[in-house]
């Protein structure tokens, strides 16, 4: 991890002959679009005081402020029991700036290039939210924190190459290579959501990107959605009481399980894309783990066989041979112990 460019270090690291101390922790902080979670960390991954509250609907400074709250209240309950907390890390749920410490959440109303680095620098001083006792923080998109926990204790623990392919309401990858997490020229590294996988392009491909509109949770949905409007008939009707414009990725895989026809199609149709995405990766990186994650992949009956099954005509025959495409073992949590993770780095 490049700690200098990710790392405030202004307030000084703590000396590294103190960080063995064992109620010595790091904290994470995983910002999302409805909720932030946090936790403090030891230095092996012991985990400690885990909370998630809703986030401000309104964005802008008010969750801004929610963080520089959250870094208080982690710095408080490391002092309850008599530790000290040396680091944070902080994922966001879209491209951080390192340079400039701004942050771009498509979820988070006002977070548009949003200086949140110097917002907490100031502790929120507005709202008088300032902690006891300062300490270097550490920005990260999410997929970045993704990977960074799987590689720490999750289903990519100890490899050097590993991606963490969240496959949710949209698609994004974090990327691992040779242990540094990979960020790219203008922080966009992973925004593997727009690979190019069809060459009929769709107008919706504008807006997302081939991938995502092929294969993300919302795009499971909206595919069965368009072929039950045409007139087509399916269980999944019925599952959705009627209401064909409540027809979702759920549905669709619920359906499958019923080895309803139309389900099936769709859900060979998003294999397709998958396989061919994750053949891409492959042969690009050569990963020795990737890791399947996002909402998608909670039907894990259901997709992850399938695309094991079908990556591999398309990869590059010697990188598919031993890559290993595992599920999430952190799911949620993922982000969570990347930031763990990212702030001890930040220590070394």
């Amino acid at each position: 991890m490049r700690a200098d460019r990710r790392a405030n270090n202004s307030r000084g690291n703590i000396p590294d002959a103190h960080i063995a101390n064992p109620k010595d922790f790091c904290a994470g902080i995983d910002v999302g679009g409805t909720k932030i979670s946090s936790a403090l960390f030891t230095k092996t991954g012991g985990i400690l005081g885990k909370t998630k509250v809703p986030i401000a609907r309104s964005g802008g400074e008010q969750a801004a402020d929610q963080v520089a709250e959250t870094i208080a209240s982690l710095g408080k309950t490391a002092a309850r029991v008599g530790g000290r907390m040396l680091a944070v890390g902080i994922s966001i749920p879209g491209i951080v700036y390192s340079a400039s410490g701004k942050v771009w959440a498509p979820n988070i109303p006002g977070w548009d290039r949003f200086p949140l680095r110097d917002w907490l620098e100031r502790c929120g001083q507005k709202g008088g939210h300032v902690p006891e006792v300062r300490v270097p923080m550490i920005l990260e998109s999410d997929r970045s924190a993704y990977v960074t926990g799987e590689a720490w204790q999750g289903a990519a623990a100890g490899a050097a190459d590993a991606v963490f392919l969240a496959v949710g309401s949209g698609i994004g990858a974090g990327i691992l290579a040779g242990g540094r997490v990979i960020h790219g020229h203008e922080d966009i590294a992973g925004a593997v959501g727009w690979f190019g996988l069809n060459p009929e392009f769709k107008p919706v491909y504008a807006e997302m990107g081939c991938f995502e509109a092929e294969a993300s949770g919302n795009s499971v949905g909206r595919k069965a959605r368009e072929l039950l409007s045409s007139g087509r008939s399916s269980v999944m009707i019925e599952l959705a009481k009627g209401r064909i414009e409540d027809v979702t990725a759920e549905t669709v895989a619920e359906a499958a399980r019923m080895k309803d026809p139309l389900a099936l199609q769709v859900v060979d149709d998003v294999v397709h894309y998958l396989a061919m995405g994750i053949a891409n990766i492959v042969s690009i990186l050569n990963p020795e783990v990737i890791v399947l994650g996002g909402g998608l992949f909670q039907a894990s009956d259901i997709f992850p066989d399938l695309v094991r099954r079908d990556f591999r005509k398309w990869a590059q025959p010697l990188a598919a041979r031993d890559v290993r495409i595992e599920l999430s073992a952190l799911g949620e949590d993922a982000g969570l112990y990347g930031c763990g993770k990212l702030a001890w780095d930040s220590m070394a």
